[in-house]
């Protein structure tokens, strides 16, 4: 069992050191693992690393520690990870490297896609661990930047095959979302034994009883607390002396602790440390020509040395971050301004010019336009490489060195944008209260307003966001025209989520303010034309605004990049109520493209929700899942609103048991509801409706469907009445079928896509007479067949399959149901799925359920990579389409081959898709 030297910070622990021991036999045997050590500060995860690091042999070792003071400068968490490895990135695919470069400040292009930087980083721990197994030792995780907290995250759950074993360190007090759902190994304090004998092994001579009694008490068996309360004690104490307990955190103790020894030593070495302590990169040339400047002696950092609290090696190493922490809130504001100067004086500004600038804005107190214009111009290169919080960062320091109030009052109104695109919706909210207390005029006040109520708008999705819009709308129409029409667009955009709530500004309300606030209707902007085609939608009706929402979706298919960004969440609604599915789908994914490059994390998780509803539509449920797991771990990450309808959209459409599907959304249904995005109704309506039409529970459907059409959700009431129609005719309610038929004719008819007019002939099928329903269902799938949602093709030809077995012509129905059944198979309609295969076989066809065939499928990433193999994507193609490394391809493919008895990627093509379905 390892019993370690105090020296080495481990004492027991036997649990843990056989954890690490398998980790690190795992990686060695060529698989990947991945554990977060939580524990409070000096609890000993540092040393568990180092006893990590040690039992290595035969790996790599990558180490990187988090630094309170680097927060805020995007990547260079991830700079510290890679750096070793860069010379490798040649065997990366030219976007990858690209987007390494423009992350690390190596080259000029941007922004950067912040996904292919993650998968980047992927593909080149896992080319370093081809040459050898690579351990990645991440210490003090919760300090890392946001952009490498991500990276790194995203990299840890995608780990498979690449013999690469991660161990991040962060504090038990930390709520990192971004690591939530990572294997967890939590250390807690040694017992009194262990405690006892740690204090006897590192104090020699006679300790009073007493005295050791209150430190293990007060240390709570935290060993760095064990180690260091001692040395604070006078020789009164340590005699047995009385004294009350202090009752700060052990953590703040124990930065005391420190502080006393720090103060203790030479004043140079005090200055040296603080240096070091300011500048946390670990570079040791740049420490030295700091130093320099300076004037210290080269002898300044041996007094520290000789205590072990810094090793000057190959990098500055100070022996707990506490120390550096302790250092750095010790030194007075003179000094720090001192270091910080010699800092920006000795990096080179034209081979690292931001990083030169972030001391210089900490260099001095005094109110200083030129050096804050500089920390604008830094944002604006950290913007453009995708690190918006960094942006976020320099135009704070900015604003704080800004002499015009006025102009200040701007820069922190530009630095509460970046923060509130970052996703940090908090920090832009305490900054947006600092802007208020500026001089500003009326329009920047104005612009305050619509942020608030957009942050607002973004955690809640629900009734408080319409009004606040509405009045920021009204606020800026006689200031700015364009900025105002766009807020009302939002205002108008926010009442999708809470229309039906009664008391809640309505849709209506706001498109007769908009028309009447701009009522020459000029605007020629893709929104000017989104905002004028919602506001007939909104008081004409469905018919009179299909055309002029045509033109804005015509308009956003050309539109500015920034324009899709900013607003792709409108027109996506609106071309699935027109039924468009082209633009539907091009939206979406041009809307995922975006929000990946620009690292818009607000908006991400939405993007992703839309582009896998798209997916579901199409029978690509893996595909579907994929992105909707990756949108949720992004919302939990920045403490957004999850984007909960795709996930139930899919429940729906792959037939869980009805009972369970509210229940298993009870949670999700309920935050809606107490948000007030009462949009929920209609869409849980909607899907309960599907639902229950596919198992036959036709008058359930028609009661859900009823509550679905109620109101008249963008983007979901058209679905819901085709839902009426058929359980309306199914349950002899053939009155209420013909009613809410008119209303499809109605809509689908002005829409007059392939799609529209297929669900209208399916949908009057139901209701005619055997004549016209022939040729009506044959309508249908022809039109279907020419879409991008083959899922309604397949319910096309269920029902004229039922139809044709109804009308006794069994030899047609047996091949219509045969068709459907193999779609819905396909896909993984399993309640679809099931009625095809039971009317298939009451129709004297033979068919197998899902369930008979489900042994020694694919799982469903191995399906995803069979199918895209079977396409002939290469590895690190399908690598890059899935955000895993090629080497998981290949294990993948591997696993697949098996599976399917086949030898070669050939062999996939000659398969049918139906085998490379997932179970």
């Amino acid at each position: 069992m390892p019993t370690e030297h105090p020296a080495h910070g481990l004492l027991g622990r036997h649990a843990e050191c056989r954890f690490v021991d398998r980790l690190l036999d795992t990686v060695r045997s060529g698989q990947s693992q991945v554990v977060v050590l939580r524990g409070e500060p000096g609890i000993g995860k540092s040393a568990l690393l180092e006893y990590t690091q040690r039992g290595a042999s035969g790996c790599r070792v990558a180490r990187v520690t988090g630094v309170e003071y680097e927060t805020e400068l995007a990547y260079a968490g991830l700079h510290q990870l890679c750096a070793p490895f860069l010379p490798l990135k040649e065997r990366l695919p030219a976007p990858q490297r690209d987007a390494l470069d423009t992350a690390f400040g190596l080259s000029p292009h941007g922004p950067s896609d912040r996904f292919v930087v993650a998968l980047a980083a992927l593909a080149l721990l896992a080319e370093a661990a081809e040459e050898r197994p690579l351990l990645c030792v991440i210490d003090d995780a919760q300090w890392l930047d946001r952009e490498s907290l991500l990276t790194i995250a995203f990299v840890a759950r995608r780990l498979y095959a690449e013999s690469v074993g991660m161990v991040l360190a962060v504090r038990q007090s930390s709520e990192l979302r971004e690591l939530a759902g990572l294997p967890e190994l939590a250390l807690s304090g040694l017992d009194y034994r262990e405690s006892r004998a740690l204090i006897d092994a590192a104090w020699p001579g006679r300790l009073d009883e007493r005295v050791r009694d209150r430190v293990i008490a007060e240390s709570r068996g935290n060993p760095l607390a064990l180690l260091e309360f001692p040395k604070g004690l006078t020789p009164a104490e340590f005699a047995g002396g009385y004294q009350l307990p202090d009752a700060a955190p052990v953590a703040t103790q124990i930065e005391r602790s420190f502080r006393r020894q720090v103060e203790s030593l030479p004043a140079d070495t005090r200055q040296l440390m603080l240096t070091a302590a300011a500048e946390p990169m670990g570079d040791v040339t740049l420490l030295w020509r700091s130093a320099a400047v300076l004037g210290l002696a080269r002898d300044a950092a041996e007094a520290a040395q000789r205590d072990g609290l810094i090793e000057l090696g190959t990098h500055v190493r100070f022996r707990h971050p506490l120390v550096r922490s302790a250092i750095y809130r010790a030194a007075s504001a003179s000094d720090r301004l001192q270091v910080h100067a010699a800092l920006a004086a000795a990096i080179d500004a034209g081979l690292e010019p931001d990083r030169a600038t972030w001391h210089r804005g900490h260099a001095t107190t005094r109110l200083d336009e030129s050096v804050a214009d500089q920390l604008e111009q830094s944002a604006e290169r950290a913007r453009a490489r995708g690190g918006v919080a960094a942006a976020a960062a320099f135009l704070e320091r900015a604003a704080e060195l800004t002499p015009d109030p006025r102009r200040r009052g701007r820069r922190i109104l530009a630095a509460a944008r970046a923060r509130f695109a970052a996703g940090a919706f908090a920090a832009a909210t305490a900054l947006l209260a600092l802007a208020e207390g500026c001089p500003m005029d009326d329009l920047d006040r104005a612009l305050i307003a619509r942020l608030r109520a957009q942050i607002t708008f973004v955690v809640n999705r629900g009734v408080d966001a319409p009004g606040p819009l509405l009045a920021a709308a009204e606020r800026l129409a006689p200031l700015d025209a364009e900025t105002a029409r766009d807020t009302y667009l939002e205002a108008l955009g926010a009442t999708l989520y809470a229309g039906r709530l009664h008391g809640a500004v309505g849709a209506y309300e706001i498109a007769v303010a908009a028309r009447n606030a701009f009522p020459e209707r000029d605007g020629t902007r893709p929104t000017d034309l989104l905002l004028d085609g919602l506001a007939t939608r909104f008081t004409d009706g469905y018919v009179a605004a299909v055309r002029p929402l045509r033109q804005a979706l015509d308009a956003f298919a050309v539109a500015d990049d920034n324009d899709v960004l900013s607003w792709f969440w409108l027109p996506w609604l609106v071309a699935g109520d027109l039924w468009d599915d082209l633009k539907w789908h091009d939206l979406a994914a041009q809307a995922v493209r975006l929000c990946r490059e620009t690292g818009a994390l607000t908006s991400l998780p939405l993007a992703l929700g839309y582009r896998a509803v798209v997916h579901v539509h199409a029978g690509e449920f893996a595909a579907a899942s994929a992105l909707m797991e990756e949108g949720n771990g992004i919302a939990q990450a920045t403490g957004g609103a999850a984007v909960n309808y795709p996930p139930m959209l899919l429940a729906a459409w792959r037939g869980v048991d009805p009972k369970e599907l509210l229940e298993a959304f009870r949670v999700d249904l309920e935050d809606a509801t107490a948000r007030g995005e009462t949009r929920w109704i209609g869409g849980s309506g909607y899907l309960n409706a599907l639902l229950h039409n596919a198992v036959g529970r036709h008058d359930v459907a028609l009661a859900s469907a009823r509550e679905a059409c109620e109101y008249d959700d963008l983007g979901l009431y058209g679905f819901a009445l085709v839902e009426l129609v058929e359980a309306a005719a199914r349950s002899g309610a053939r009155d209420e079928a013909a009613a809410a038929l008119r209303q499809v004719r109605e809509r689908t008819s002005a829409a007059g896509t392939d799609w529209a007019l297929g669900v209208q002939a399916w949908s009057r099928a139901l209701l005619s007479e055997r004549r016209t329903a022939e040729g009506l269902y044959r309508e249908a799938i022809e039109r279907l067949e020419q879409t991008r949602v083959p899922l309604h093709l397949g319910r096309a030809r269920l029902l004229y399959g039922e139809w044709l077995r109804q009308e006794s012509r069994r030899t047609d129905a047996r091949h219509e149901l045969h068709a459907a059944n193999e779609l819905f198979s396909q896909f993984g309609a399993e309640a679809y799925g099931e009625r095809a295969r039971r009317e298939l076989v009451a129709a004297g066809g033979a068919a197998h359920s899902r369930s008979d065939r489900a042994l020694g499928l694919l799982t469903s990433q191995e399906s995803q990579i069979a199918r895209l193999a079977r396409d002939g994507l290469s590895n690190s193609e399908i690598g890059a389409e899935l955000y895993i490394s090629r080497h998981t391809v290949d294990w993948h493919l591997r696993k697949v081959f098996a599976k399917l008895e086949i030898t070669s990627r050939k062999e996939l093509g000659t398969l049918p898709l139906s085998r490379l379905e997932s179970a």
